[in-house]
């Protein structure tokens, strides 16, 4: 069961990486990520409230528990972790292409295994090494072929920004396992009050920091888009997240399912933005995907 929410997860992710692209094409970030944060906010409000005037029971799969603020400090901590990798992440995915960024975010299992091997004592087989490799030497790939298209991996910052994305987006992954699996925190009071949190946070990001200059900066356009961010996203993390939930769920397997987004983010990066160098680009994704399969195989010895 969880692995198939884990790949329903990895398709709604995909679509949310082409919604991200196509609403921040000549578009203000910061004022889209606050928008991505108040729509989806919006969406698990509703069962905060319903949760707390007793409308929604306790064995309702959308039932959000009352919790005390030793709960709430790791959501809200999680919070932190999400929104900065999102904002470099936002702000990377304008600057560089989609197929180059879809294969790099996809190195992100093997950031969560190797910290699952640190953390939480899970031991890496043979298959787990190999698929480890292969993503390395991708990622070693990747930047020849961004070489082609003028981005320097070790100077570009949009690639900077990438790399701590991934970073961060990854300790969030191994925070998950942490608050589900090992503090026994319910998926849906992470998901609903990290939503709540983030617009908090975006909202001072945008107060703070973006009103002052946005003269000087690129201005805000709306597009329908941007609310289908909130929609798509939403819906990938609460697969993703009752997934971690399951009995036996791995989080280095589930994450490196969740991953194969890059699929979907790929194909439209193509077919939809018309972007070059996809011969060589598709190369370096075969090889980040035959590292997932191993990463697989490995997760099922």
């Amino acid at each position: 069961m969880w692995t198939l929410l884990a790949f329903c997860s990895a398709a709604l992710l995909g679509v949310y990486d082409v919604c991200k692209k196509k609403s921040l094409h000549a578009n203000a970030v910061i004022p889209v990520l606050l928008l991505n944060t108040l729509f989806s906010s919006l969406i698990f409000l509703p069962f905060i409230l319903l949760s707390a005037g007793g409308v929604l029971s306790a064995d309702s799969l959308f039932y959000v528990e009352r919790v005390g603020w030793s709960v709430h400090r790791l959501v809200f901590f999680k919070s932190l972790l999400v929104l900065s990798s999102w904002m470099l992440g936002y702000f990377a995915i304008k600057h560089l292409p989609l197929t180059l960024v879809g294969p790099v975010n996809a190195t992100r299992p093997v950031l969560v295994l190797l910290g699952a091997l640190v953390f939480f004592s899970e031991k890496l087989n043979l298959y787990q090494w190999i698929g480890v490799s292969l993503t390395i030497f991708s990622f070693f790939l990747l930047s020849r072929s961004g070489r082609k298209e003028g981005i320097d991996f070790r100077q570009n910052k949009w690639v900077l920004f990438l790399v701590l994305a991934t970073l961060l987006g990854s300790a969030s992954g191994l925070f998950d396992k942490y608050m589900i699996h090992s503090s026994g925190i319910s998926p849906m009071v992470v998901q609903s009050w990290y939503n709540i949190y983030q617009l908090a946070e975006m909202l001072m990001v945008l107060i703070f920091l973006w009103l002052p200059h946005r003269q000087k900066t690129t201005p805000f356009v709306w597009r329908w888009t941007i609310p289908l961010i909130s929609v798509f996203i939403c819906a990938a993390d609460f697969a993703y997240f009752y997934a971690l939930s399951c009995d036996g769920a791995l989080i280095a397997v589930v994450s490196m399912i969740r991953r194969g987004s890059v699929i979907v983010s790929f194909g439209f990066g193509a077919l939809l933005f018309h972007e070059k160098n996809l011969r060589n680009k598709a190369v370096d994704l075969g090889f980040v995907l035959l590292g997932m399969v191993f990463l697989f195989l490995g997760g099922r010895q």
